[in-house]
C-alpha cells in the first residue's frame, strides 16, 4: 500500500526540523513525514567534517525560536550545533517522523487527483508515496559534488589534495606545509585550526575578502541574571537580530565609511610584516559579498604566531611539490586544500514535474520567497544571506502554515502562485550577493523580482510581519469544484 501524507518535508537539517515543529504546533492533526537522504539528523552540520567547522551567525538567531540556545557561546562548532538539532528533534517528538536514507528522486503533481506522487530511493530500492503538500528544507548545497574550478597543473601535484567538503577523518597534517586555495568562510575557518600544529599554512587568494573579528561569547550575561529564562532568551535574540540588521543597513547606506572602519580594525589586528593592501583590500563594498567572521580574532592570531601566511595572486601552475603564482612566488606544499566554493543544487536535485511537464526552477519566480510560481502546493525554505539562515526559514514556514490553515478553514485544496500576463516584474537574484558560488548557481536557483509579492527578501522583521499578517495577492486557490 502506498503511504499517503498531508505534508512531506525534504531534509532533516535546521530548516526541516523547524518546519516539523511548526506543523505540529500550528497544524495539529495533519500527517507529515521528513525524508532525509542521509542516515542522520543535522544536514550541513552532520555532513561537513573539516577542521573548525562552525556557524558564522550567532546561535541565538541561528537556533530555533522554540528551543533557546542556552550556551553563552555566540558562535558554535559544528558538533555542538548537530547535538542541539538532535536534542531538539527528540524533545519535540520529531525524530520519530524522520525516514532516513530516503532520497527524493522525483515528484509529479497531478491536477486530477490534486496530489504529489513521489519516487524515493531507499538504499538502491525504489518506493513510492503521495503527499498533498511538499516542503523543501534541503537548502541549496550539493553534498555530492563541490564547485569545480580550473587549477592549472593540479594533477601534477604529488602530495595530498583535499576539498573541505570531503575532508578525510584520518588526515594527518601535523608538521606539514599546507596551501589553502580560496578566501571564503571555509578557508578563513580552516586556517587557524591547521596553523596550531602544521609547519606552515598559506592562504592563497585570488581576491581578498572582509574578515571581521567578533567575540565568541555573549557579553550580555546580566540579562540572564535579571530576567526569567523565556524573557531573557527573547531579549538576547532580539538584540542580535537588530545588531545584525543595523550593521547590514549601515554597510549598504554608507559603504565607504563601513569599508574604512573594517580596514582600520583589520590593520590593528595584523602583524607588521603583513600589509593590509592588497591582502585585505577587497574590490567590492561590505556586504556585496558575505563578510567572513573570525571568532575572537583567531584568524589574525594565526597570522601573528608566524607560521600562517597570506598570498594574494593567481596560480600560474601547480608543480609536483607546490604552487607557482603568476608573480613567480613558489609555495611549497605537502597538502593542498581546494577551498574554492560549494556547488548549488536546488530541491535536493529532485526532478519536479506538474502533470508530467518538467519544471525548470530558474525560469520561475518565488512568491514571497517561499512558494514557486506555477507549482501547486509547494514551499521552499530558504534563509538569508545577510542574516541567520534560520530566520529566513522561520519566516517562510510561518507563511506556509498560515496559508495552509486558511485553506483548511475555507475548504481549499490547492494553492498556486500565478503571475499576471504582461507583468512588468523584473528578475533579481534571490540571494542578494555577488559571491562566486551564487553567480555560478544562476542557472539553478529560482528568480526573485523587483516588485510586489515576487520581491527578493532581505528584511526578517518585514518578512515575519508579512508571513503572519500579509495578503495573498498573486495566489490562486482551488477546491474540488471551482477556482477563485
Amino acid at each position: 500500500m502506498t503511504p499517503e501524507y498531508d505534508i512531506v518535508i525534504i531534509g532533516a537539517g535546521l530548516s526541516g526540523i523547524n518546519a516539523a515543529q511548526r506543523i505540529q504546533t500550528k497544524l495539529p492533526g495533519l500527517t507529515y513525514t521528513i525524508l532525509e537522504a542521509r542516515g542522520a539528523i543535522g544536514g550541513t552540520w552532520d555532513f561537513f567534517k573539516y577542521p573548525g567547522i562552525r556557524s558564522d551567525s550567532d546561535l541565538f538567531t541561528f537556533g530555533f525560536p522554540w528551543r533557546p540556545w542556552e550556551s553563552a557561546n555566540v558562535i558554535a562548532y559544528g558538533p555542538f550545533i548537530k547535538e542541539y538539532i538532535v536534542e531538539s528533534a527528540a524533545e519535540y517528538g520529531i525524530e520519530g517522523h524522520i525516514q532516513y536514507h530516503n532520497r527524493l528522486i522525483s515528484a509529479n503533481w497531478s491536477s486530477k487527483t490534486q496530489t504529489w506522487s513521489l519516487e524515493v530511493d531507499v538504499e538502491g530500492k525504489t518506493r513510492y508515496m503521495t503527499s498533498k503538500f511538499m516542503i523543501y528544507g534541503s537548502g541549496y548545497y550539493d553534498y555530492e559534488q563541490p564547485l569545480l574550478t580550473t587549477i592549472p597543473g593540479i594533477d601534477r601535484f604529488s602530495g595530498i589534495r583535499v576539498h573541505p567538503q570531503f575532508w578525510p577523518s584520518d588526515l594527518d597534517y601535523v608538521g606539514k606545509k599546507i596551501v589553502i586555495i580560496g578566501s571564503g568562510a571555509t578557508a578563513v575557518t580552516i586556517l587557524p585550526v591547521l596553523a596550531k600544529t602544521a609547519a606552515s599554512v598559506t592562504m592563497l587568494q585570488r581576491s581578498p575578502t572582509y574578515i571581521v573579528s567578533a567575540s565568541s561569547t555573549d557579553s550580555r550575561s546580566w540579562i540572564r541574571k535579571i530576567f526569567p529564562r523565556g524573557i531573557a532568551h527573547i531579549l538576547i535574540r532580539w538584540k542580535f537580530m537588530w545588531a545584525m540588521y543595523l550593521h547590514f543597513q549601515f554597510c549598504r547606506a554608507f559603504p565607504a565609511m563601513a569599508k574604512k572602519l573594517i580596514q582600520w580594525a583589520t590593520v590593528k589586528e595584523l602583524p607588521k610584516h603583513i600589509a593590509q593592501d592588497p591582502h585585505f583590500n577587497p574590490t567590492y563594498n561590505p556586504w556585496e559579498q558575505r563578510l567572513c567572521l573570525s571568532p575572537d580574532g583567531d584568524f589574525y592570531q594565526a597570522l601573528r604566531q608566524g607560521n600562517a601566511h597570506i598570498v594574494t595572486d593567481t596560480i600560474k601552475t601547480v608543480t609536483n611539490s607546490g604552487i607557482i603564482t603568476s608573480q613567480g612566488e613558489t609555495l611549497d606544499a605537502d597538502i593542498i586544500v581546494t577551498a574554492t566554493g560549494l556547488k548549488i543544487k536546488f530541491a535536493g536535485g529532485a526532478r519536479v514535474t506538474v502533470d508530467n511537464i518538467p519544471i525548470t526552477f530558474s525560469d520561475k519566480y518565488l512568491w514571497k520567497g517561499a512558494l514557486l510560481q506555477d507549482v501547486p502546493n509547494t514551499a521552499f525554505l530558504l534563509g538569508y544571506t545577510n542574516a541567520s539562515w534560520t530566520l529566513g526559514a522561520e519566516a517562510s514556514i510561518q507563511l506556509v502554515c498560515r496559508i495552509k490553515h486558511c485553506m483548511m478553514t475555507r475548504g481549499f485544496t490547492v494553492v498556486t502562485p500565478r503571475m499576471d500576463e504582461g507583468s512588468k516584474v523584473q528578475p533579481r537574484g534571490i540571494m542578494n550577493l555577488k559571491s562566486t558560488y551564487i553567480a555560478e548557481g544562476g542557472g539553478v536557483l529560482p528568480k526573485g523580482g523587483n516588485v510586489g509579492p515576487w520581491k527578493t527578501r532581505v528584511n526578517y522583521f518585514k518578512d515575519y510581519l508579512i508571513a503572519r499578517f500579509g495578503g495573498t495577492e498573486g495566489l490562486e486557490f482551488l477546491d474540488s469544484r471551482k477556482t477563485i
